[in-house]
């Protein structure tokens, strides 16, 4: 128990940061599963943070109403941002959602009523480690539940290839919309629990430091299982920590080797379910050729 205890006390907060970034990228893989690159995570975490923080400040809302109301902010931010992106090609769509990302920083800056401009704004509750697990495992089991339903097998389908999708009766941007608004709603959730984390917020929190997190994030965990960007969050959160314990001097130059050693011999990420279907072949195949020659 007391080993336990030193450890949170050293590695509480990474673990906690962890969590929150597991959110963001998992808002950015709702996208990316069907074959859309996009920040626009950004855009629905300042949504969801600020709407989380003034209605906290102003209307005295508990916590957790807050949440849902994130949930709900981003998730309607998202559905707005999809009419008009999903009318684009993917290069454009992804030049775009970094465009929206600094009108989104200018806006911030610019609405002090809302965002608390240059000054920021104080988030005056504070959100317990243990609902922000909570809220994770609930968000990672609806994207386990998506994964193996109807809508997960759609969304692979027009990620691999929207033209043999459509023939086979699969709506492209009805999916990809569907998928916004999942990314809208787990990335508003994000935000609110950031606010509630950090209890301060400014026009910089919601900005390119989160979406390096969440792109980076997604691909060292692997955006071809939900999983993956679970399991790249925390890698990606922990490894200034680790870097800082054995290279002090080189952190940063260590860290980014690191990033690039893992996708040179793992391009599809820590996370790959072909990968793991190639090995059981393989060793199936193996057994079968022993029971032949024996």
């Amino acid at each position: 128990m007391d080993a336990l205890l030193d450890f949170w006390a050293a590695y509480g907060s990474t673990v906690v940061f962890a969590m929150i970034n597991a959110f963001f990228a998992l808002s950015t893989y709702a996208v990316l599963s069907t074959g859309v690159l996009s920040f626009t995570t950004v855009v629905f975490a300042a949504v969801g943070g600020f709407l989380a923080a003034q209605t906290v400040g102003h209307l005295q809302i508990s916590i957790h109403l807050s949440f849902l109301l994130a949930a709900i902010g981003g998730g309607l931010a998202a559905a707005v941002v999809a009419v008009a992106f999903l009318k684009l090609d993917s290069h454009w769509m992804a030049l775009a959602s970094l465009a929206l990302v600094l009108i989104t920083r200018v806006v911030s800056l610019n609405a002090p009523i809302l965002t608390g401009g240059v000054n920021g704004l104080v988030v005056p509750l504070r959100v317990d480690p243990i609902e922000v697990a909570i809220l994770l495992a609930v968000v990672t089991f609806a994207f386990y539940r998506l994964h193996n339903s109807w809508y997960g097998l759609a969304s692979r389908a027009v990620r691999e290839d929207p033209a043999v999708a459509s023939t086979m009766g699969i709506p492209p941007r009805r999916i990809q919309f569907v998928a916004f608004v999942i990314s809208g709603v787990v990335g508003g959730i994000g935000g609110a629990a950031l606010a509630f984390t950090l209890q301060f917020l400014s026009p910089e929190t919601y900005f390119i430091g989160i979406a390096f997190t969440m792109i980076a994030s997604a691909v060292l965990g692997g955006s071809f299982h939900w999983f993956g960007p679970v399991v790249g969050a925390f890698v990606f959160t922990a490894l200034p920590v680790m870097m800082q314990a054995f290279v002090p001097q080189i952190e940063d130059v260590a860290k980014g080797v690191a990033l690039l050693l893992i996708m040179i011999f793992m391009p599809r990420g820590l996370i790959d379910p072909r990968a793991v279907r190639l090995r059981r072949a393989a060793r199936l195949r193996h057994k079968q050729e022993r029971a032949v020659n024996a």
